[in-house]
């Protein structure tokens, strides 16, 4: 199983649900993602319409693909049960959290999975404090070897 991660989510966002949800993408957008030309850089999910949908997630246009490449910054659809999308809903709506995708897999069935999680942002001395854990638990490892 292949897999690309949003490192940068995990710094910035508090992560408090989880979701698997497929993805509607074009022939030329799965070739992509199977190289790993997929960058998360300010990408989120939004619920419109009763229907969840990824904005901003970039995937680079497929090299060897003619003219019938496909547009790297466009909206794609979420694959996710009605109660799921209700449920997301509400709590994006009355909490103010915020959806963001965590990964991006491809399973051994050839399926294209992304991992979106129920998020609220950090404040700045809260991403402070999280370093200084990380360097803290580092430093107990090396001393433990």
């Amino acid at each position: 199983m292949k897999s690309i991660k949003n490192r940068r989510a995990l710094h910035d966002y508090y992560v408090l649900q989880k979701f698997e949800a497929g993805i509607a993408l074009v022939g030329t957008e799965i070739k992509s993602i199977r190289a790993g030309k997929v960058n998360f850089r300010d990408s989120y999910a939004r619920v419109l319409d009763g229907e969840c949908w990824l904005l901003n997630l970039h995937i680079s246009p497929w090299e060897n693909a003619s003219y019938f490449n496909h547009d790297p910054d466009r909206k794609r659809k979420l694959l996710l049960h009605k109660h799921e999308i209700r449920r997301l809903k509400a709590k994006v709506e009355e909490q103010g959290m915020t959806l963001i995708p965590l990964e991006v897999n491809i399973n051994d069935e050839g399926r294209c999975k992304v991992i979106i999680a129920l998020c609220k942002g950090k404040k700045s001395y809260d991403k402070r404090e999280t370093i200084h854990q990380k360097d803290l638990q580092r430093s107990r490892e090396r001393e433990s070897d």
